[in-house]
């Protein structure tokens, strides 16, 4: 049996007609997208410190606690003044 063979041209079928498709602007959604998005790109050096989105996760919550920790401590000090 054999295989078809992929035509990869760059062209349209013939029942299709450019003028059908309207104007095509490159990047339309592009914004709509990155505000939907939740993804969060790191810079080579962070991450490579860590191995996997776990770590990375486990990292930010263990310093929102730290935080959380030394702001009520501040807190605690402010107030007792």
């Amino acid at each position: 049996m054999k295989k078809a063979k992929l035509n990869n041209k760059d062209e349209l079928r013939q029942e299709y007609k450019r003028s059908d498709f309207g104007e095509i602007i490159r990047g339309k959604y592009a914004n709509q997208i990155k505000e939907e998005s939740n993804v969060v790109l790191l810079d080579p050096d962070i991450a490579e410190a860590f191995p996997n989105d776990e770590a990375v996760n486990k990292a930010l919550r263990y310093l929102i606690e730290v935080a959380k920790t030394s702001s009520s401590l501040t807190r605690h000090s402010a107030d007792m003044t």
